[in-house]
């Protein structure tokens, strides 16, 4: 992804805050962040490093779960982090135990789910619910993810379209592993997950979003975790992530920027 002239000058507003803020010193900053904003973060970051001269050092892990590297699981083991990026709700559930400062929230992108297969295989009609319920009924394996958009696709979408049973013996939740990755080697022949979550991976072709009617939106947030040693170089990360300079990468990855100040 092309890095804007916009995303430069706001990078240098940036680095000149942070100067005379009193933190011209290089600053390591913490990051753990779930797979849904990963591509555009991956794509900004150097840029913000290169103009404000700290270094960001990034772990990946799901929102929620019980893998080792689930969000959660980091903290609870005493994992250092000054930026937390995951799903919104379950940032939430951090803020409620105390491991993210409260009014340092902000939310960042609204993500969709949608539908993948392997390169060059046919893609199945997904326009509507009826049609999405035959893809899935037709296809011999399924996949989804043990995040959000697998939350809602197992306990809710499923049931909606009334496949629930079927799907029992045929669709499987794929812990910690992009479901892309599953697809494209051929363990799955449809892969659900957030589209800015497929798009990275090679060897994969989107179908589409869902149906509007099934449509889940995810809501990515960013919040500066209650042990961070670098909260003003973390407010500063979320600030360039959130501005509306980044927007046009946030865009090119799959996912719908949140103005600031928005409600959701």
């Amino acid at each position: 992804m092309k890095i804007t002239a916009n995303v430069r000058s706001l990078a240098l507003g940036l680095a000149a805050t942070l100067w005379l803020a009193g933190s011209a010193s290089a600053a390591e900053v913490r990051v753990m962040i779930s797979g849904g904003l990963s591509a555009a973060y991956n794509a900004l970051v150097p840029e913000f490093e290169r103009l404000t001269g700290n270094k960001v050092l990034t772990a990946y892990g799901p929102s929620m779960g019980t893998t080792t590297n689930a969000i959660p699981v980091r903290l609870e083991r005493g994992e250092p982090a000054d930026v937390l990026i995951l799903v919104g709700y379950a940032l939430g559930d951090l803020i409620k135990q105390g491991k993210v400062v409260a009014d340092s929230r902000v939310d960042l992108v609204k993500s969709p789910i949608g539908v993948c297969v392997k390169s060059g295989a046919p893609k199945p009609d997904i326009s509507s619910a009826a049609s999405l319920k035959r893809a899935l009924l037709a296809a011999k394996s399924v996949a989804y993810s043990d995040s959000a958009s697998g939350v809602y696709v197992s306990t809710e979408m499923f049931a909606k379209l009334g496949i629930a049973e079927e799907m029992k013996d045929k669709a499987r939740k794929i812990p910690a592993t992009p479901v892309a990755e599953i697809v494209a080697r051929g363990d799955a022949e449809i892969g659900l997950q957030q589209i800015s979550e497929m798009l990275p991976v090679p060897g994969v072709d989107i179908v589409g979003p869902l149906p509007a009617d099934l449509q889940k939106i995810t809501i990515f947030s960013a919040g500066i975790a209650s042990v961070s040693k670098e909260p003003d170089a973390g407010k500063a990360l979320i600030k360039f992530l959130a501005s509306p300079a980044a927007s046009t990468v946030i865009i090119k990855s799959g996912l719908e920027p949140i103005p600031a100040g928005a409600t959701n």
